[in-house]
């Protein structure tokens, strides 16, 4: 599988088991987490007429995909981690900031169980072997690592959860619950549409200019017309660094979702025709 791969970055690589997923190599040398970041390799979507556009490892029940493959297609996540599809503990995204504690009372809640929360667009937990889960397709995935607690968050940051501080809020959150503090953190902002690709009206930059005083330069590019280049990695850097996390502690992608059409599924690139990736991390 070719990627193209920003320069200057903290490129993940490309290092599945069973299926092929991108793995940041600071998280695997924290030495108490599984994770991956899923491509659009390796599963059994979009082989029905009409439906190429899912191919082929959609995870999303939502996108007119057949059930059975979405099953298929988490039986094959499941499989890469090491575990049994009844650990997965899903979001329930709708763009907010509201992050959620999970233990394993909620193991299987989305895939083999009923969610019965909604509204929740972060999740974390110091239970081994429960899988949290977000999904994507050009918002971004961020994972906490806290090697010294044993804990761990994932958070849904699209604009909206970026202009909110989705990343500080998952910080806090780790804090109340486990005693994190942000410098122990290790943290990884995962594939998702990069700066030459998000364009936004000015009413969104507009919100991150509020938000963000004196960051303005880093993180928009102005058009002229009305519109500018959003820089959603830098933006969440920022929100992680103000929070109190160690620069060296970030990694930042270097893979675009929307650069990537053809191994990743981009909501930008496909006009909304397409799968779901899924960004998942354990507690060994």
């Amino acid at each position: 599988m070719h990627l193209y791969r920003k320069a200057g970055t903290d490129i993940p690589i490309l290092a599945g088991r069973t299926i092929p997923v991108l793995r940041f190599p600071a998280l695997d040398r924290t030495g108490i987490v599984e994770h991956c970041f899923t491509t659009r390799e390796g599963g059994v979507s979009g082989r029905e007429p009409g439906m190429e556009h899912l191919h082929s490892l959609n995870l999303s029940f939502s996108r007119g995909d057949r059930e059975e493959n979405v099953r298929e297609n988490f039986h094959r996540v499941a499989a890469e981690l090491g575990v049994s599809v009844d650990r997965f503990v899903f979001t329930a995204q709708t763009h907010t900031t509201n992050v959620r504690v999970v233990s394993g009372q909620d193991a299987g809640k989305g895939l083999t169980r009923p969610l019965d929360w909604s509204d929740v667009d972060g999740l974390v937990t110091d239970v081994p072997g429960l899988v949290l889960s977000v999904f994507v397709a050009d918002c971004v995935p961020v994972a906490f690592v806290d090697p010294v607690h044993r804990a761990i968050g994932l958070a849904h940051s699209g604009w909206r959860g970026t202009v909110g501080r989705i990343g500080r809020v998952t910080i806090e959150k780790m804090r109340e619950n486990y005693g994190s503090k942000p410098e122990d953190l290790i943290c990884a902002i995962g594939p998702s549409i990069c700066r030459d690709c998000y364009e936004v009206s000015d009413d969104v930059a507009d919100r991150m200019k509020q938000e963000f005083s004196g960051h303005e330069e880093e993180i928009l590019e102005d058009k002229h017309n009305g519109h500018y280049q959003l820089d959603l990695w830098r933006t969440n850097r920022i929100v992680l660094e103000e929070a109190g996390v160690i620069p060296e502690h970030i990694s930042v992608t270097g893979v675009c979702t929307c650069c990537n059409p053809e191994a990743l599924y981009s909501h930008r690139a496909s006009h909304g025709r397409r799968g779901n990736l899924g960004v998942f991390l354990m507690l060994k």
